[in-house]
């Protein structure tokens, strides 16, 4: 069996959950392979940010790109040879901010590639500022008044821009992501992968989601998949949003 991770020692926080994505994937890919797929076949695209650095921990061929254009980097090597089978990684930032509109063309298109987006809620590696899907209140060095604006909901956005399958996962379930991982890698179609992870430094307030997150049964149901997505605004519990709907929201078959 083809060894997927590096021997690079990893540079996250110890205890950051981009531990547990990186294992997620590993067994997602591990487990494609055991299944005929070639590791050569793999190829992976990042940016810039904590999420980023799964790169260099993932034996596999890819390209290190610009903040917020993993994706499209991603759409382009499959344009370039569709029997590639590309995974693109984002944090929330890169993916919600500045590559937001990659992220909608790609549902509109329904690009075949999978994106999964590392969320925390904050641009975790330049200090903490506020990103596309940050709660309302939330204080940091770039709005030491509270952050004014309200969240973006994503799942909602690829639900409105034609995405073909969306997911949320918790990576603190190792077993399940994984499972959605590979599930969405066999997708024929833009598959959109969204972690929502911890920092252990900034935006530490949203590290107490995980107590609402519930498990929902696999779904095809688009009209399903909207009431799934109102369940949650990305803030916090005291706006009186009180589940987060985890697993496969949706799937076209």
């Amino acid at each position: 069996m083809a060894e997927i991770k590096t021997k690079t020692k990893p540079t996250w926080c110890p205890g950051c959950s981009n531990f547990l994505i990186l294992e997620s994937v590993s067994r997602a890919v591990q487990s494609l392979i055991k299944q005929g797929w070639k590791k050569e076949e793999f190829v992976i695209t990042t940016d810039i940010g904590c999420n980023s650095k799964i790169y260099d921990y993932l034996n596999l061929s890819g390209i290190y790109g610009l903040h917020g254009r993993s994706l499209a980097t991603a759409v382009g090597v499959k344009l370039g040879n569709p029997k590639l089978n590309v995974i693109a990684f984002q944090g929330d930032g890169g993916a919600y901010d500045e590559g937001i509109s990659h992220f909608i063309h790609a549902c509109k298109r329904d690009n075949n590639v999978t994106l999964l987006v590392h969320d925390n809620q904050s641009f975790s590696l330049t200090t903490g500022q506020p990103t596309a899907t940050t709660q309302e209140g939330y204080k940091s060095k770039a709005s030491p008044s509270g952050f004014k604006e309200k969240p973006l909901n994503p799942i909602k956005l690829a639900l409105a821009s034609g995405a073909t399958f969306i997911a949320r996962c918790n990576p603190f379930d190792v077993d399940d992501t994984a499972r959605i991982i590979e599930t969405a890698v066999k997708h024929r179609g833009f598959s959109f992968v969204e972690v929502m992870q911890k920092c252990l430094i900034f935006n530490t307030g949203i590290n107490s989601l995980e107590k609402l997150m519930h498990k929902v049964n696999d779904n095809n149901d688009e009209e399903k998949a909207y009431k799934l997505a109102d369940e949650w605004d990305y803030n916090t519990a005291e706006t009186g949003h009180d589940k987060i709907p985890i697993g496969i929201l949706y799937e076209k078959i």
